[in-house]
């Protein structure tokens, strides 16, 4: 069956690290003949530079029609003048509301070889391995009402974080689907001490365990989770948590591995359509260098030939290569402990080399 595959590679080293993606990608579709349609389109800061929109109606329905996206990053200095309308940040925010990408996977894991990377102790962070839910669609980032109050002493500004029933019901199946197939242990992470939200999030989450009675849940505030990342990370399999916290504990969790150019995500929505995307930005201070890791967006490649291409294979394929990779002793300038590293365009063909091998 025919699948559509839409390319946004962004700013800055979005684009970079995309165009080595797509080395990969190419490799594999002529590899193995796959009946893949793929269209690349501008989207950010590219993109308003172009049609003075950071997404275009034009894109936003080639994504809709997509089975799945491979999104590069957006952003850089050269926008921050904009309005909040039309900043490059706005296309990520429209696409996932859009197409109701409400459930983001987010690995943090670690290659022991680089444990000497971790800004934490070897004994800590060896064997990292976990996944964070977080939910996307809903919370605070799009709660009703909100807004700057200026026509009153004092002004003020406000936001609304809600959520019903449907909204936690469906990312707390996903994180308990997820425990399932992984270690059995699900911690729900909110701040239900203070937040009626968040009580209400710890009432359903658990009401739901029922369904799940091999999966060993435990809840914990929001603020302890960060600290106890940094403590003692291995005692976490999947986190699940609403979109605020969900955003900050995964990015804690992902400076653990020593370089966030390692760490994939997935945005998924409840038809399996997804964007793939590295957990890292557009990082302007290093684009056009030829430095960017792309192992990232490549490992995003693997989630999209999984979730939404329903190319498993292909994705425990690429995996194996990323860690023969590491094993062999290849590294990028974020992960070297010398002088010596690869460029950003040479990561691609390494890893096919690789690919190649290993088929054969």
């Amino acid at each position: 069956m025919s699948k559509k595959i839409l390319i946004l590679p962004g700013d800055g080293i979005g684009q970079e690290v995309t165009s080595s993606m797509v080395e990969v990608l190419q490799y594999l579709i002529d590899e193995q003949n796959l009946d893949f349609q793929i269209t690349e389109k501008t989207v950010g800061g590219s993109s308003f530079d172009e049609s003075g929109e950071p997404l275009t109606e034009e894109t936003l329905e080639i994504a809709r029609n997509s089975d799945a996206i491979l999104f590069g990053a957006v952003g850089g200095p050269q926008w921050d003048h904009l309005g909040w309308d039309l900043r490059p940040e706005q296309a990520l925010l429209e696409l996932r509301k859009s197409l109701g990408l409400f459930a983001n996977l987010r690995p943090a894991f670690l290659f022991n070889e680089l444990a000497s990377a971790s800004p934490l102790k070897n004994h800590i962070i060896e064997n990292l391995d976990i996944l964070i839910v977080r939910e996307l669609t809903g919370g605070v980032y799009f709660g009703e009402p909100r807004g700057i109050v200026e026509n009153e002493t004092p002004k003020y500004g406000f936001n609304t974080m809600i959520y019903n029933e449907d909204e936690i019901r469906r990312i707390a199946k996903v994180a308990f689907e997820a425990a399932m197939n992984r270690d059995k242990k699900l911690c729900s992470v909110e701040k239900a001490n203070v937040l009626e939200v968040s009580k209400f999030w710890r009432g359903i989450v658990t009401e739901m365990s029922a369904e799940y009675p091999e999966v060993e849940l435990s809840h914990q505030l929001a603020d302890n989770t960060a600290m106890q990342l940094v403590l003692n990370p291995n005692q976490y399999d999947v986190i699940v948590s609403g979109n605020l916290f969900g955003d900050m504990l995964s990015d804690i969790a992902a400076t653990l591995s020593g370089s966030i150019g390692m760490l994939p995500s997935a945005s998924l929505n409840s038809s399996s359509q997804g964007m793939y995307e590295p957990c890292h930005g557009s990082a302007p201070d290093i684009a056009g260098q030829d430095i960017a890791n792309p192992i990232a967006m490549i490992s995003s490649l693997a989630m999209a030939f999984e979730y939404s291409l329903e190319r498993v294979d292909l994705a425990r394929r690429i995996e194996s290569a990323v860690k023969t990779f590491i094993s062999k002793g290849y590294r990028t300038k974020d992960i070297s402990t010398s002088e010596e590293f690869l460029k950003t365009q040479e990561v691609a063909s390494t890893l096919i080399n690789i690919l190649k091998d290993e088929y054969e």
